[in-house]
């Protein structure tokens, strides 16, 4: 049976809890052995992070010891997979590089706040991740990130949307979903998902499926001397 870890806190706005529930409940279904933790310290055993097959992060806008950030660095790199989405991966620890670029992007704004109508185009290509599923429409934070240019992207949003400093700009595709390498783990990250409502509805949901699966088989993949 596969293990994964769920550590959900930060910002309360993000719904945190919530969210980590519904991950819980997605993971559960697809068999996985989920532990939940509402702090920090459960990336304190490195150990014990390196015998897991995912690692989902919930937990926004925060501060984070280096020594715990690089205890789950080394687990990606050795074939832990990571996944996560919204400000709970690419927005928990701005003032951590490292963390960063192992996850392959950062927010930096959310025009028009939330509330704001925008499309998800989903982009087909060899991957699984994105098979069957067609462009949709959201209503809630569109975001605009920094973003890894070593990433595979799967999906984007066009900008402007909502006004402001950045509308003057050419219009841009910004990605919002994607994946990538950390050592021989595989990382996955959904920029949806400001409140618990948005992970739930169906489509949302099923990407976060398909990303946690994937993301868990890097480790079994690259033990096999498979592709990460």
């Amino acid at each position: 049976m596969k293990k994964a870890l769920i550590v959900w806190g930060g910002w309360d706005g993000h719904q945190p809890k919530e969210v980590a529930e519904i991950f819980q409940e997605v993971l559960t279904g697809e068999g996985f052995d989920v532990e939940m933790s509402n702090t920090l310290e459960a990336f304190a055993d490195d150990e014990k992070l390196k015998g897991l097959d995912l690692i989902v992060p919930v937990w926004t806008m925060d501060k984070i010891d280096e020594k715990l950030v690089q205890n789950v660095s080394e687990a990606v790199q050795s074939g832990v997979g990571l996944a996560g989405c919204h400000g709970g991966m690419c927005d928990a620890f701005r003032d951590n590089v490292e963390w960063q670029f192992m996850t392959g992007g950062q927010w930096v704004a959310h025009p028009g706040n939330d509330g704001t109508d925008y499309k998800v185009n989903v982009k087909h290509s060899t991957s699984p991740l994105t098979e069957g599923i067609e462009d949709f429409d959201v209503c809630s934070e569109q975001y605009y990130l920094h973003v890894d240019p070593a990433i595979e992207v799967l999906a984007t949003t066009r900008f402007p949307v909502a006004d402001g400093p950045h509308a003057l700009n050419k219009s841009v595709d910004m990605p919002v979903v994607w994946t990538k390498r950390w050592g021989v783990g595989r990382v996955y990250y959904n920029s949806l998902g400001h409140q618990a409502n948005i992970i739930d509805m169906p489509v949302v949901k099923e990407l976060m499926r398909r990303g946690f699966v994937w993301s868990a088989e890097g480790k079994s993949a690259a033990a096999s001397g498979g592709q990460a």
